[in-house]
């Protein structure tokens, strides 16, 4: 897996071993971070089953300013703190080895706020409704801010989550990108 853009474009980033995370593809990921350039640097980004670290290291390396990487497998977790040393990036980033619904309510407990939050949870489970439910009641998302959810391009979802409501959704091959955010940002 390689970097993209930024400082540390086609910078080549570890994976764990196995096949217990599925990384973003290289179209939706560009797409992905063509789309969030305008709000990206200085931004505080949420990466939810964060997997490798992907996304996040991708967000860093585009100038975000902090990313708190959300992931419980201790393989995936140590591939990301190993990259985040080997980029330089340890001060950046926060590691909650814990799984996604936990974490939420940890950050909502702290108040911290994200101006972007990725969401990835596996294809598979429905997980994506409870976990935008949550991520709205919560709170943890900034008025202003954005929640991207990964999926699979026939997930089923609703227009609104909690207050959070669906404004682009962008599809590339099997897999879309919904964005979600409070109404008084639209």
């Amino acid at each position: 897996m390689r970097i993209g853009g930024g400082k540390f474009r086609g910078r080549q980033v570890e994976t764990p071993r196995g096949r217990k995370t599925r990384p973003s593809g290289g179209r939706l990921k560009k797409s992905l971070f063509d789309i969030l350039a305008p709000v990206l640097p200085g931004s505080r980004v949420l990466d939810l089953f964060a997997g490798a670290g992907g996304l996040g290291l991708e967000a860093l390396s585009r100038g975000a300013a902090h990313v708190t990487f959300v992931e419980r497998d201790r393989g995936a977790a140590d591939t990301i703190r190993k990259n985040l040393e080997r980029l330089g990036l340890s001060e950046k980033a926060e590691l909650l080895r814990r799984e996604a619904r936990s974490a939420i309510g940890l950050l909502a407990e702290r108040r911290e706020t994200f101006d972007i939050i990725l969401l990835d949870p596996p294809y598979r489970s429905d997980l994506h409704a409870s976990l935008l439910q949550r991520i709205g009641a919560a709170s943890v998302v900034k008025l202003e801010g954005v929640v991207i959810l990964e999926h699979h391009h026939k997930t089923s979802l609703a227009d609104s989550y909690a207050g959070l409501t669906k404004v682009r959704e962008v599809r590339a091959g099997e897999s879309s990108l919904s964005f979600y955010r409070f109404p008084a940002s639209v």
